[in-house]
């Protein structure tokens, strides 16, 4: 009989202010961006503004999808990744939750350094080419 995989889904955004993006630092000494779980019921959008709210007190605008991607954390650990651009609309400190050791701003040429997956730099780089596009065109 076919069982399908499952795994869960995590919604997360890139949030871009001033120029740099907002990446939070997770157990595994990686960063990420910040978003959580998609919960049974709930839309993307709302998830991603509530995850991002309670990760960081900032408060987004969720603008498009960025992009979709299977991410192998280890062995019997697999999530879908679903990333948005995110509209940051004022100056807040960033407050780190729980969940993270540490968060940081860093600029477009920063990225390449950083321990993330793959899948975070293509929507990081995605999002500042679409936030520049848009003041360009």
């Amino acid at each position: 009989m076919y069982r399908p995989h499952a795994f869960p889904v995590s919604v997360k955004g890139v949030c871009v202010r001033g120029g740099r993006v907002l990446l939070l630092r997770n157990e595994r000494q990686e960063w990420e961006l910040p978003g959580g779980k998609l919960e049974l019921g709930e839309d993307p959008i709302t998830c991603v503004g509530r995850e991002i709210s309670e990760e960081t007190g900032w408060v987004v605008e969720v603008g498009p999808i960025l992009d979709a991607w299977q991410y192998h954390i280890r062995d019997g650990i697999d999530v879908l990744i679903v990333t948005y651009g995110c509209f940051v609309g004022d100056a807040s400190p960033v407050t780190v939750s729980a969940e993270h050791t540490e968060a940081g701003l860093f600029g477009r040429d920063q990225i390449a350094a950083l321990l993330m997956p793959d899948g975070y730099r293509r929507s990081i780089h995605d999002w500042f080419a679409r936030l520049e596009a848009h003041v360009n065109g």
